[in-house]
């Protein structure tokens, strides 16, 4: 299989070129891209990319906590929100929109909780900047009151303490 080939068919089996990029950006270390071998948004599966741009693309979740449940990610391997350009920050609230619209049209959510985990301490498990763009439905939860302070939860519950 060539190097740059997208993936073929042959006798009938589905043939991956692991080395294919789908994305608009060059799969390499030199300009300042930073990209990481071993990080699975460098390299994410192009059957989840919705939407791609030359600085961010949306990928379905590979992990989803609701239907719909899609990431907005740069391309160039940075793991902090605070380590992002300003195009960068730009191209990740306009891929939102993009990314909302979609998934209003196919799932009809009617609410939405948007995060970034940004550090260990903060529970990043994936060292490369990602922003998660989750749809919530009503009864998706018994109380969704609170939201995202749930991620510490003596102190979630502000609304009964005096």
């Amino acid at each position: 299989m060539e190097l740059f080939r997208p993936d073929q068919i042959q006798n009938g089996l589905l043939l991956r070129n692991l080395a294919y990029n789908p994305l608009s950006v060059p799969l390499a270390c030199d300009g300042g891209l930073r990209l990481s071998v071993a990080c699975p948004f460098c390299r994410p599966d192009r059957d989840r990319v919705l939407h791609d741009d030359s600085l961010v693309f949306v990928l379905r979740d590979g992990f989803p906590v609701s239907p719909g449940h899609v990431l907005v990610i740069p391309h160039r391997h940075v793991g902090s929100f605070f380590e992002t350009t300003p195009e960068e920050r730009r191209a990740i609230l306009e891929s939102l929109e993009l990314a909302k619209e979609s998934v209003v049209q196919a799932h009809r959510p009617d609410g939405w909780t948007i995060g970034i985990n940004d550090g260990a301490a903060a529970g990043q498990t994936v060292s490369h900047l990602h922003v998660h763009l989750i749809p919530r439905y009503d009864g998706d939860r018994p109380d969704p009151r609170g939201g995202v302070r749930w991620v510490l939860p003596e102190k979630a519950d502000y609304w009964t303490k005096p």
